[in-house]
């Protein structure tokens, strides 16, 4: 394992292992609305803090971009964090979260770490030498009709101005395909895709750190990865396409007629 992955994984496995004691006593903990259905909790905070200070200790020079701490520091290295991905999950006892930990070396992902306290499960990923599953090795799915394809999708629920639009798309889904599936935390949803689950994935109004550890174990199982409209821009913009390169292809013509302006960045 890369030394800058391994510690990637300690400190994911450490947070995790707080945030499995507190699901134990979630009604005792205290809880902040940040914006509408848009949550944050002591444990997100404490699970951050422990990552940050995990990477801090072995890259002192290294700059972060976490969710609930903002942007810390400037280096050719960017770790991006979300130390609770499911906040809301977490909160109502959904046994569906994550910690994602992902590195870019000059705006390049270079590791991924996807943690899944509730099974145990560790994805990984380092560039060039693939994506793993509790170290057996990571394939993206092989079905190649859409009328097969089970897509995995995130309904927008804070930011609403795509709505008609991610609507639309959902509905042409809905009836060409084996069926869609919103769990509720998209790092978690890449790296189902990444690891076969799903076929696709698509979703609309991300942030870099619901992103980063998912698209590179995406890209590293043999997957495509990229905006809505095709292109690389889905780490600034938020929305996101991904999937094995036969139903990315088919997923990326059927959004295409659906696309608004703001869709396209």
């Amino acid at each position: 394992m890369h030394p800058m992955l391994n510690i990637a994984v300690k400190a994911a496995r450490r947070a995790g292992n707080l945030i499995h004691r507190a699901a134990d006593n979630i009604d005792h903990l205290t809880v902040t609305k940040k914006s509408h259905a848009d949550y944050v909790s002591e444990v997100d905070r404490a699970a951050e803090r422990i990552i940050v200070e995990a990477l801090l200790q072995a890259y002192p020079t290294h700059a972060i971009l976490a969710e609930e701490g903002g942007a810390q520091g400037e280096s050719e290295y960017l770790w991006i964090i979300d130390p609770l991905d499911g906040t809301t999950n977490f909160l109502h006892g959904v046994p569906q979260y994550a910690v994602s930990i992902a590195l870019q070396h000059n705006g390049v992902l270079t590791q991924a770490v996807v943690y899944d306290p509730t099974k145990n499960d560790l994805f990984t990923a380092t560039r060039g030498r693939g994506a793993f599953l509790n170290d057996k090795r990571l394939r993206v799915s092989k079905r190649k009709e859409m009328t097969e394809a089970l897509i995995g999708t995130g309904f927008p629920y804070t930011r609403f101005e795509h709505m008609d639009a991610y609507m639309a798309i959902f509905r042409d889904l809905m009836q060409q395909t084996a069926g869609l599936r919103r769990p509720g935390a998209a790092s978690l949803d890449l790296a189902w895709t990444a690891a076969g689950r799903y076929d696709g994935f698509f979703e609309t109004g991300l942030k870099p750190w619901d992103i980063a550890g998912g698209a590179l174990l995406i890209s590293e199982a043999g997957g495509l990865v990229s905006d809505l409209a095709g292109n690389q821009n889905y780490m600034s913009s938020g929305h996101i396409c991904a999937g094995n390169p036969f139903i990315h292809e088919q997923l990326l013509k059927l959004i295409a007629p659906h696309l608004t302006d703001g869709l396209k960045a």
